[in-house]
């Protein structure tokens, strides 16, 4: 599987459910033993088992959309503990089972990781695509 947005999302994008720029979108680290992705059918973070769950981000920082293009600041999860996450989901982040998921990263350097109790800094690509491109 290549990083690919949720079917749902586009949607929630299209229709301004989701805004990038205004909303508190956050990331969180998905084991693969635990969580099957589906991008057709799941659309909320209660898609993701609670086991998969290895750590959550705070809110992405000084985020842009730039020609379909999304980014923000690299983000760091301090002292992350649990099982080795292949994923990476972004979602919105309501405090709810019912926010939306967005984005899942399975493409990256340092993924599959292991955490060791460690603080853990997710370094977004610097390439034309940036978090990820709308295609």
């Amino acid at each position: 599987m290549a990083n690919s947005l949720y079917t749902k999302a586009k949607q929630h994008l299209i229709d301004g459910t989701i805004d990038l720029d205004t909303n508190d979108i956050r990331a969180i680290f998905v084991d693969g033993a635990d969580y099957t992705p589906n991008l057709a059918t799941h659309a909320t973070l209660a898609d993701i088992p609670a086991a998969a769950r290895v750590a959550v981000s705070g809110a992405l920082q000084n985020k842009t959309v730039t020609d379909g293009v999304f980014d923000a600041d690299d983000i760091t999860v301090a002292a992350v503990t649990g099982d080795q996450f292949e994923y990476i989901a972004l979602y919105q982040h309501t405090g709810a089972e019912s926010a939306l998921l967005i984005a899942l990263l399975d493409t990256a350097t340092g993924l599959p990781c292991t955490p060791n109790g460690s603080d853990i800094t997710i370094q977004w690509s610097s390439g034309a695509d940036k978090i990820f491109r709308l295609a």
